[in-house]
């Protein structure tokens, strides 16, 4: 493992590894148990969306890992100017441990490892969201003990999170199914791959997605950069919402998840939102434990 770069590069037995490190992890911090790891190393930031989790826990975690966490917005860099993501990589591998960037084009993560020499790792692109899955994962396991013969589910848009929601599914040997709008279905090719290697259901019946779901996750329907079809999306998604009649024909021990923020209201309602709040806010905890094994694995 030298990047993260999609979830799917990943074996089995590697994202397992990466959980039982953020489980040992986990406890440590509770524990008060010292961490650094990877003291005096230096990780650079690279933003060109906002972020409130993925800059707070990759910056938390390499500072309680002895680290340090540049931050770098798209203004404070020339690859924002038309500088070459080839040449920034070069540049920035001969100051820096490796690189975290969040991004539009998956085509820039994967350059950015071509041509650096640093480990790379992806904070989320269109394409996918690596680190948040691995956060899910971890939080399925909390609560499920394992993930053999569990069914997760997606509802909404088959976007970044439904590619890598998928892949970590078929990777742990869960079930997957997703249910979405025609026309908004997940990427074909991962899909394809998927159905050759687990059990993947895509559908627009949200009650044939959700029905003995041991897992209900979901995720605004217009993700950054979407804000102008935001009309258009209200209308495809109106009835792709997670509400106590969906919940209904899930496992009564379903749990919910959602990667944040919520838009309450729209995707989920408020009342299944705060009935799972503890399952979600831990999710969103987990982010910084699952990121910090992944820091250890590339940078340690």
């Amino acid at each position: 493992m030298k990047h993260l770069l999609k979830l799917a590069d990943l074996t089995r037995e590697e994202i397992l590894s990466i959980l039982n490190l953020a489980d040992q992890l986990k406890y440590e911090r509770k524990h008060g148990i010292p961490q650094e790891y990877l003291k005096g190393k230096k990780l650079g930031m690279i933003f060109q969306k906002a972020s409130t989790r993925t800059r707070v826990s990759f910056e938390v975690g390499m500072y309680e890992l002895g680290g340090y966490a540049l931050f770098l917005s798209n203004r404070d860099l020339q690859i924002g100017r038309g500088e070459p993501v080839e040449d920034t990589a070069r540049v920035l591998s001969r100051y820096l441990d490796g690189i975290m960037i969040r991004t539009f084009e998956q085509k820039e993560v994967e350059d950015l490892a071509k041509y650096g020499s640093i480990p790379i790792i992806n904070g989320l692109t269109d394409y996918c969201h690596p680190c948040q899955v691995l956060a899910d994962l971890m939080t399925i396991r909390e609560k499920k003990g394992n993930f053999k013969g569990l069914k997760l589910c997606f509802i909404g848009d088959g976007n970044n999170m439904a590619n890598s929601l998928m892949v970590g599914a078929v990777r742990t040997g869960m079930q997957f199914a997703i249910a979405c709008p025609k026309g908004y279905e997940p990427d074909a090719a991962l899909t394809a791959w998927a159905k050759e290697n687990g059990s993947v259901t895509v559908t627009d019946d949200v009650f044939v997605a959700a029905r003995d779901a041991d897992v209900v996750y979901t995720d605004v329907w217009a993700s950054m950069g979407q804000e102008e079809e935001k009309a258009k999306r209200e209308k495809a998604f109106a009835g792709y919402q997670v509400n106590a009649a969906l919940m209904e024909v899930a496992q009564k021990d379903a749990m919910v998840l959602h990667c944040l923020p919520a838009h309450r209201g729209e995707e989920i309602t408020a009342d299944v939102f705060e009935a799972h709040a503890d399952e979600i806010f831990e999710e969103a905890e987990n982010r910084l434990h699952a990121q910090k094994a992944v820091l250890c694995k590339l940078m340690k």
